[in-house]
Parts: C-alpha cells; structure tokens; sequence
C-alpha cells in the first residue's frame, strides 16, 4: 500500500489505482461523473479537480484530474484547495448550461447523482441567460425512458452499453457543439443489459419506464434486501414497495456475485408480483364445480380435514424458497415429497449436485469468471439461461490486453487506453454449442454440432488434457484438430474455466465439461467449474432432495395418494398437459399454494394465497451454492401470508403441534439445519429476527419517508399501526438504525450528501471492493472434493436421420421462465414461438410445419438460423403451445408445408 496525503491528512491507498478512486475510498467527498469503478476512466467530465503538489515544500501545486492521475508513494494533493473548488464549481455550471433544470418533474429527483455533485460543488446561481440547446427524445421500448436534454456528455451510457455490455444500437452522434446519446431511431434497446442505464446514468438522461408509471420518490419507499428470482445465479437486489405495489427493483452490489449490474430480466422481472391474477384470497371448490372465496380459518380447516384422512403428496418447487420447500417435505414426509420438476430435468439437477460435490476444480463466483483467462462452454448460451454469468465471461475475453497493459506500463483503470491496447488481443474464449449465441462476436472458436457431438469433443479435450481420461473414438479430423487447439489453450492458462448447464438437457454434457475441469486440475489448481441451473432454487431444492414427478402422477393414478399439495408451482410446465389433467382428476383433493393463478390453481380443489418473494423472508440457493437471503418489503393483508405458515397453521390444525413448533422462519431454519446437515450453514446466510443493533431493528425507510398518515389522508387522518416481521430484523418504518450493519441487511444505499447509487461507495471496504463486513450469502459447496474418476461412457456420433429432427429446448431472456413471463413490461419483448432449422431444412419445410412434442402436434412458424447443424432445431423452452417442453425430443417431419 501506498502512503498519500490528503488536505494534511495520510491515508493508504493501492498503488494500482487512480487519485479519484484512493479519495473515495478514503471517506473523502470529491465530485465526479464520467468514471465508474466497473468502467474506469476516460477523463471526459474534468469534475474531480484537486490540486497536487510536489512536495512538502510546494506551495502553489497544479490543477489535475483525480481520475487521470496515479497513485504515487507520497503523493500530496488537496481537495479544498480555493482553486480546486472554483475549479470545479466553474465545470459543473457550464455542465449545466443546457441542463432544463426539471428535477421536480423528474424520475432521478432526490436520488440523482447530478443534483448531489451540484451541491457538493456548491453551484447555485444560473448566469446563462441564453436559449438552451434542445434534442428529441427518443422511444427506446418498453423497459428505459429517454430525455436527452438531461445529458451532461459523461459517456458513461455508451461507454457500458457498447465497450462493456456488447450492445450495438446505442452510440453517440455528434456534430459541432451538439453530441447526441440514443439509437440511429427510435426503437427498442436490443441489449439484454440495457436497464443497467438507468443505474449507470448520473443524470435523468436514461430512466425506469415501468417505475414511472408507479412513480414515488426514494424517500417514499420502502426497501429491503432481496435476491432475483428469475435464474439461478442468484443476483443480489433491492425490491423499493410503496403503499402496498412493488414499485421497482435495482442492483444490489456483491462484490462476487452481480457486482454493479443486473440483466433486464431480473431488473424488471418483478411485474408479476402487481398483477391482477394474483391468488388473494383462500379459494374452495363448491359443488357445482366453481372455486369460490372462503375465509382464512375456513381454509386451515379443510386443509387440516385433508392432513388428517393421510395418504398425502407433496410437490415441492424450484421457485419456493427453501424454508418453504422443507416445511413441505417436513408435512408430508420426505419419502412423499417429490421435487416437482420433470423427471430429466431431476436427473440434470442430481448430477449437477454430484459434480460440484466430488469434482476437484472449485466452483466459480461470477468475479472469479471475469478473472478467467481461457474459458470453454459446452452446449450452454449461457447469455439467455444465465444471463449475468454472460456477461462476466464477456469480459474475461479482456485478460490479455490487461497483461499487455501491464506490460505496457499503462494502469489499468486507464480504459480507453487499455481497450486500444487490447483491440487485437483478446484471451481465448471456446463455445461449443448447437447454435449461435451473443457470445459469438468475441469468442476464439464457436462449433456449432448437436449435443452428443459436443460430448464427443469435450472427452476428446480431456483426453488431450490428460491420456488417463477416455477418448472419442473415430473423431473426424477437423474435430480432432479443435480438440488440440482448445486443450492447447485451456493447459497455457493460469485461470482455465469450464462452463456447462442444464439447457440442452443432456447429464452426459455436464459429465463432459467436469472431466475436462478434473484433466485440467491435475495441472492448474486455479481451474474453475461452472454448471447453470435452471430456476432461482433449483440447487436448494436439490440439496433438499426428493422424489420424481412422476411417481407422484403414478401414486395419485394408481390411488395410492388421495391428496396433494402442490407449492408455487405450475405442473403444467413440467408434465405435458393430459398425462397431469389425468393425474390431477384421480386425486381426491388438489391443495395449491401459490400467488399466481395458473391451470394448476385451476384444477385445484382449495386453493391458499402464498406470499410473494417480495411479502416474505426466505432463503434461495445459486447455481454456485450460494445461500443468500431474502427480506420483505411488501406487507400484504391477511390472509396472504408465507407458503410455510400456511402448511404450519394447517398441520397444527391437523393436531401435529410437536413436528411444527415454528414460531418464525429462523425456527424453520433451526429444524432444516437438524434434518439436512448439508443444509446447516443456511443459517449464517443473514443475521436472524433477534439481531439488533444498539437495541433497534434496520430500519427500512429512509429519515426523509413522508408519513404513514399522509399517505392515507384521503381515507382517514389517523394513523395505522406500522407492520412488523417476526422473521427479520427490518423495521418496516422510519424508525430504527441505520448505519455500520451487516451487508446482508441493508436496504437502500445512502449517506450524507450522496442520494443516488453511487453512494454504495460509501459502503464498500474500498471502492470496487467488497463490502463492508463482507459480501452476503454463505457458500455451502466448498468442502475439498474426493478425487473421484473420470466418468466412461462417451456417446455415438450423431446421426440426422431423413423423417426426424431432434428438436433442442432453447433459452429465452424473456418467456421460459414463469416469473418474466407474467410481467407486464416484459411481455412486448416475448417475441413469438418459432423453430429454428437450418437453412436446407428451412427450403424443405417451409415457412410452417406441423411441429409434434410431447405427444401433441400443432403448427408452428419455421424460421432459419443458419448456425444449427443439419438434422438439429431448437423450439423455445417452455413457449405456448408446449409449455412443458424443456428436453431434446425426436420430431416427426415431412416436406412442404404444413
């Protein structure tokens, strides 16, 4: 560490990093706008003006940017210097100068990182008296609002959406005295990440669409911790609640996880949660074949009835947290609970789960994948199916500019420089895969071959790695020849990573990319795994364990269960449709409990309105085996309430008062721990309901929150009795501490003078670093693994056959997952079904094709992705109308038109 003084004051700073970085570390308020911790700098906006002086004994010092100028051993600077502060107010007033000045109208006002440098530079008075240069604004979708007279010219929206992010619509057009941030025209952001403008953005340039038609100001809203629901890489958010409607959710920083982005996905994912269709009330089946509302004590009685005549089910969920998953388990029994996935996708989660266990190569975070120097992905587009996991391996693409910086002497915070070094280095970066991914534009070698062709290669890379592993017999030779390329490449690496998943439904793929991550860790002890899942809790629910799906439609069936209960789930997406309806009429009593209404809920005999992530407290494990906690910010009106205490209430009914004696979610916790050892360290994933600080609970709302009263003075001047949680240490008012607390707990970012995002800089050990205390969650899988053996079966080359098409379950950003699929600003981006085939297919086909999977045939559009291999198609996962597809099927075909 490097010694620096500031304004006559020593503080350490890395010697790595630039003067701005080392001040805010330092707890000191210096302006800024163009730099980015995750961005770097490119000294665009001259905000961070500080005086540096070269010695002790220099008085007059020079006027440099902070953000441009190292960290030296030594170095005296001063940031309140008279002539560094003129300096700075001098910049921010001409910034200002075409600025409309519209805070109160405004989405950024009150937590715009603009107002806060105005303030902190202590810029007042407007002298420009002239007419202020105006633009259009452009419409750029559903998801981001633009109004570009709000533009300061900072770069920042251009510098993530294309140098860091990939994306290709959004750029600047300038001309003269005028630079333009937006699309060639109107249209929708094409990127995946584009909501991630409206964070990056410190103006009102780029805004939340969907949050301004639920628009309420920062200091009126509630905030709580969370985690995204919507995949299973378990990015940290925060969820803002205002009178009783989730009104938006922003990043969460975790240093090894998400970091500073999400994925539109996650990010506006939550509609579901506002929606009409919700399940608020208990729903019982009367005699004439109607569900009709009951009350809340009605419906813990007909649920107790049920309990008490035995023969009951359980099907559990991969979107239901784990503490409600296992009170499900715990009622039924665990020989009767039964995962609630498809058998295949059973059989992927049980291998994925066996891999990570015994495999030698450690389990990647998100940060480690960025840091990879060589990674190889098999059959997974990781882009779709876990989208920020993408976007970390976009940047690992980076490594070797940063060694040519280095050698260069350029530091690396230096970003213009270091991407011009780098235009034509890049680390290697491997896809094989069935067809085209956005990964393409910036991978070394893209093979696009169906699934058991990519298995073949893979074993053939292992064997290459090392001999002991099995080889592919008859590899063709270009095969052959990419086999040693990508060995070559993966043994010349430091930080090697292998990366599969679940998407093309094959367990001998996932056994493909853990022998080559065995091979390589004889060799590189750094090397790294990576096996996506499918759902936020898929890898809980498998560390859960339980029986497969269709024992269950085989016990109701057969009459071997009269009931079942089934939790958050739609089994309409996991069996086909008449084998369930079947399945579901030969039960006596259907028990659903959920918060949407789905054809599952529409069969059911009782249905009980579940808590959504955002109503309650619970615990979701990543793909990585990362327990992280989630917190709730909504408190609805009974009788909606947690899917756990509704089981809870019903077996107490049911007179099973030893088994559930839970009083809150850390008694569930406690008795997970004691039933699943592996599941123990859960409880150290967040503090529990008793933690407090100088005797008060977290409070929730900021000190600026405007009043219960007020916010229902049109109905009554009285004010409520606030809600309180028996599961959390969050108070759900002004009222409490904020402060130095755990990280896990935190629900919103502020400090004094800094509103907007950017004072998580404030909270973090350094800036870009980990959070203060550390960063959430407990990782469960990082016990040293046995060495294990390479797995032996190596498949077949495959064949196409002239009367078939083996058709792939493909990944969509929005649409196969349940979740995204409900949220009303998602939908306009849920491009319609089609099958992709290659283009000799397509000239065969047509433009239709009566498509038959799962049993069921229907007519579908057929569309030509060029980069699939003959014989192979890929149909959208879970997409109307078949929903429960998600494994590789045998299609029939035939030629012409459907």
């Amino acid at each position: 560490m490097a010694i620096i003084h500031i304004d006559g004051k020593d503080f350490e700073a890395k010697p790595d990093t630039n003067l701005l970085q080392a001040c805010l570390s330092a707890g000191s308020d210096l302006p800024y706008f163009c730099w980015h911790p995750e961005l770097g700098s490119v000294g665009a906006c001259r905000q961070c003006a500080v005086k540096q002086f070269s010695g002790p004994d220099d008085t007059r010092g020079r006027i440099v940017m902070a953000c441009m100028t190292p960290v030296t051993e030594g170095a005296r600077l001063s940031i309140k210097d008279d002539e560094a502060t003129d300096f700075r107010s001098s910049v921010v007033e001409w910034l200002m100068t075409n600025h409309p000045h519209d805070c109160p109208v405004c989405e950024e006002g009150g937590e715009c990182h603009l107002q806060d440098m105005t303030v902190m530079t202590g810029h007042k008075n407007r002298r420009y008296r002239f007419t202020k240069r105006t633009h259009r604004n452009q419409d750029l979708g559903p998801f981001v609002k633009h109004e570009m007279n709000r533009c300061i010219a900072c770069y920042r929206c251009v510098r993530f959406y294309r140098d860091y992010a990939g994306g290709q619509d959004l750029a600047a057009f300038a001309s003269n005295n005028s630079v333009f941030f937006g699309r060639h025209e109107s249209g929708t952001l094409e990127s995946d990440f584009s909501g991630n403008l409206v964070e990056v953005c410190p103006t009102g340039v780029f805004t939340d669409k969907p949050f301004s038609a639920n628009y309420a100001r920062k200091w009126d809203m509630r905030g709580a911790p969370s985690v995204c629901v919507h995949c299973a890489v378990g990015c940290n958010t925060m969820v803002n609640e205002r009178a009783g409607i989730v009104r938006r959710v922003l990043n969460r920083y975790n240093g090894e996880v998400n970091r500073y982005f999400l994925c539109d996905r996650g990010r506006f994912g939550y509609g579901f949660v506002n929606v009409a269709e919700r399940v608020r009330t208990p729903l019982l089946r009367d005699a004439s074949g109607m569900l009709q509302p009951i009350d809340m004590s009605d419906a813990v009685q007909r649920f107790a009835d049920a309990l008490r005549e035995g023969q009951v089910i359980g099907i559990g969920s991969p979107r239901a947290s784990l503490e409600a998953n296992f009170a499900l388990q715990t009622l039924v029994g665990r020989a009767h609970f039964h995962l609630g996935v498809s058998d295949l996708e059973q059989t992927l989660l049980e291998t994925t789960l066996d891999i990570l266990r015994s495999n030698p190569a450690a389990i990647t975070t998100l940060q480690q994948a960025e840091q990879s120097d060589a990674v190889l992905v098999l059959g997974e587009d990781v882009c779709k199916t876990a989208p920020r996991l993408g976007l970390a391996l976009r940047q690992s693409v980076r490594q070797a500019s940063f060694e040519a910086a280095n050698e260069a002497k350029v530091p690396l915070w230096l970003d213009a420089a270091v991407r011009t070094l780098g235009d034509d280095v890049r680390s290697p970066l491997f896809q094989l895969t069935p067809a085209s991914t956005d990964l393409d534009p910036v991978s070394t070698l893209c093979v696009h071959l169906a699934p058991d062709d990519i298995v073949r290669l893979g074993a053939a890379i292992a064997h290459r790695i090392d001999p002991g592993a099995r080889a592919a017999p008859a590899l063709p030779d270009a095969l052959a020849q990419q086999a040693d390329l990508i060995a070559g490449a993966l043994l010349a690496a430091k930080r090697p990573l292998i990366v599969s998943g679940t998407e093309c439904g094959s367990p001998a793929m996932m056994n493909a990319a853990a022998d080559i991550a065995r091979a390589l860790h004889r060799t590189r002890p750094d090397a790294r795994l990576s096996l996506t899942m499918p759902e936020c809790n898929s890898m809980g629910l498998a560390m859960l364990g339980g029986e497969r799906l269709a024992a269950a439609i085989e016990a109701l069936v057969s009459g071997a269960a009269r009931t079942v209960i089934v939790l958050e789930n739609d089994l309409f997406r996991r069996v086909p449709n008449e084998q369930l309806a079947d399945a579901m009429q030969s039960a006596a009593r259907v028990v659903v409990l959920d918060h949407l209404q789905s054809a599952t809920s529409e069969l059911a005999d009782l249905v009980l309105p579940a808590a959504s992530f955002a109503e309650t407290d619970g615990t979701l494990v990543s793909s990585e085996g990362r327990a992280q906690r989630f917190f709730q910010a909504s408190y609805p009106a009974a009788p909606i309430q947690d899917s756990w205490r509704w089981l809870r209430d019903a077996a107490r009914a049911a007179g099973r008062n030893e088994d559930f004696s839970w009083a809150n979610l850390d008694d569930v916790i406690a008795a997970l721990g004691v039933a699943h050892p592996a599941l123990a360290a859960v409880r150290d994933a967040a503090p529990g309901a008793t933690f407090r600080i100088k005797g008060a609970r977290i409070r929730s709302e900021t000190h600026r929150f405007s009043g219960r009263t007020a916010s229902q003075a049109n109905v009554s001047v009285r004010d409520r009795m606030p809600e309180t949680s028996a599961d959390a240490p969050l108070s759900s008012t002004m009222e409490g501490f904020y402060g130095d607390m755990p990280a896990a707990l935190r629900p919103f970012y502020w400090a004094p003078s800094w509103n907007s995002v950017q004072s998580l800089n404030k909270f973090q050990e350094e800036v870009g670093g980990p959070l203060q205390g550390g960063d959430p969650g407990i990782r469960l899988l990082d016990a040293t693994p046995a060495a294990g053996a390479y797995h032996p079966v190596v498949p077949v080359a495959f064949l196409a056959r002239d009367d078939e098409l083996l058709v792939l379950p493909a990944g969509r950003l929005f649409g196969s997952e349940e979740l995204s699929d409900r949220s009303p600003s998602c939908k306009s981006r849920i491009a319609p079904p089609s099958l992709s085939v290659s283009a000799a297919m397509h000239a065969r086909l047509g433009d239709t094709i009566r498509l038959t999977l799962d049993g069921t045939g229907h007519s579908v559009a057929v569309v030509t992705d060029p980069s699939l291999p003959d014989g192979v198609a890929r149909y959208p996962a879970h997409a109307a109308p078949f929903t429960a597809f998600d494994a590789p099927q045998w299609a029939p075909i035939a030629s012409g038109a459907a």
